[in-house]
C-alpha cells in the first residue's frame, strides 16, 4: 500500500485530492482546489494556489510559487484512453509561475526564472529570467 508523504508544518487547504504516493515538502501551503497525482514529487517551502493540478511526472523543487490557475501538462499527444510517454516537467528552485500559466510535458524551468501571468511555456526556460508571452519568450534578465 502506498502513502502520503507530507512534511511537517505544511497546509493543506479545503477541496484538495492529493493522491496515494505523492511527496510534498515541508512548510508547503498547497491552496484550495488543488490535484496533486500519485507521482508528483514537491520540494520545501512551497506554495501552491488554487486551481492547479500536478500530474504524474511533475517534479517542484524547494522555494517554488505556482500561481492561481497554472495548467501543467504531461502528454505531448494527448487521446482518450490513449497511452503515453510520461515526461518529467522539473520547475527548479526559487521559480515563479504566473496565474494561468500553461507549461507543455518535459519542460525544465531554471533557477529563480519568472514565468509571466498567461504566458504558454513550450521549451525550456533558463536561470534566472522572465519569460512572457504565447509562446513564453526571455524579456528580461533577473
Amino acid at each position: 500500500m502506498k502513502t502520503l508523504d507530507i512534511g511537517i508544518e505544511s497546509k493543506i487547504w479545503q477541496f484538495c485530492v492529493v493522491l496515494e504516493g505523492a511527496k510534498i515538502g515541508a512548510n508547503c501551503n498547497i491552496c484550495a482546489h488543488v490535484l496533486i497525482e500519485n507521482d508528483v514529487i514537491i520540494g520545501n517551502r512551497v506554495t501552491v494556489k488554487s486551481g492547479v493540478q500536478l500530474w504524474d511526472g511533475i517534479r517542484i523543487e524547494d522555494d517554488v510559487f505556482i500561481g492561481p490557475n497554472a495548467t501543467f501538462t504531461n502528454d505531448r499527444l494527448p487521446r482518450s484512453r490513449g497511452r503515453y510517454e510520461q515526461l518529467i516537467t522539473l520547475v527548479k528552485k526559487g521559480a515563479t509561475i504566473g496565474a494561468n500559466a500553461t507549461i507543455l510535458p518535459g519542460i525544465t524551468i531554471g533557477e529563480k526564472a519568472m514565468i509571466g501571468a498567461g504566458s504558454v511555456v513550450t521549451k525550456d526556460v533558463p536561470a534566472g529570467v522572465v519569460v512572457m508571452g504565447n509562446p513564453a519568450r526571455v524579456r528580461r534578465v533577473l
